[in-house]
């Protein structure tokens, strides 16, 4: 099994998708030193992208759900299951957290903490996977409440959006 990567997705393509699915995140950050980051997973034979968020008061109290994920209980913030959209490669940028001479003190503390998500997702890796997959499987079959569907993308729609986006840029899928 392939370890975990941390990649930043093209806003153009979020931006897209959003266009007929309101549930796909933002990605623009004001802070252009704390990009946008997620994982990639393989959820049913697509690439999806899971969007993190950095630790938040909120995330102690709160519990994991078949659609959010608390990364060390919350102390290395979350991932939100919920925010995955299927991509294609040409859309993903890899981010690798290393610490340069010339970073500040945030800067080093932010690639500190994306470390430490980095470490903590390929070591529970297989939940991750797992808890994907039946998301997708609860959203898909129309098997899940009411209050999930609503805060989850629409995957099917989105990966047809793939396919149109893919079309036009001339990507192979």
């Amino acid at each position: 099994m392939t370890r975990i990567s941390f990649y930043i997705i093209d806003s153009a393509y979020c931006d897209f998708l959003r266009q007929s699915d309101p549930c796909v995140p933002y990605t623009m950050d004001k802070k252009a030193n704390r990009p946008f980051v997620g994982i990639l997973l393989k959820v049913n034979g697509t690439e999806y992208y899971a969007p993190l968020s950095s630790p938040k008061l909120k995330h102690k109290s709160m519990k994991n759900q078949v659609d959010f994920i608390k990364i060390n209980n919350g102390n290395y913030g979350v991932i939100n299951l919920n925010n995955m959209i299927p991509v294609h490669k040409n859309s993903v940028t890899v981010v690798n957290p290393i610490i340069l001479p010339d970073d500040n003190e945030a800067e080093v503390a932010y690639k500190i903490l994306l470390a430490n998500q980095l470490t903590w997702c390929n070591a529970h890796k297989t939940e991750i996977l797992d808890k994907a997959q039946k998301l997708y499987e609860k959203i898909t079959t129309s098997n899940a409440y009411p209050q999930l569907i609503a805060r989850c993308c629409n995957f099917l729609l989105d990966e047809q959006n793939l396919l149109v986006y893919c079309k036009k840029r001339g990507w192979i899928i």
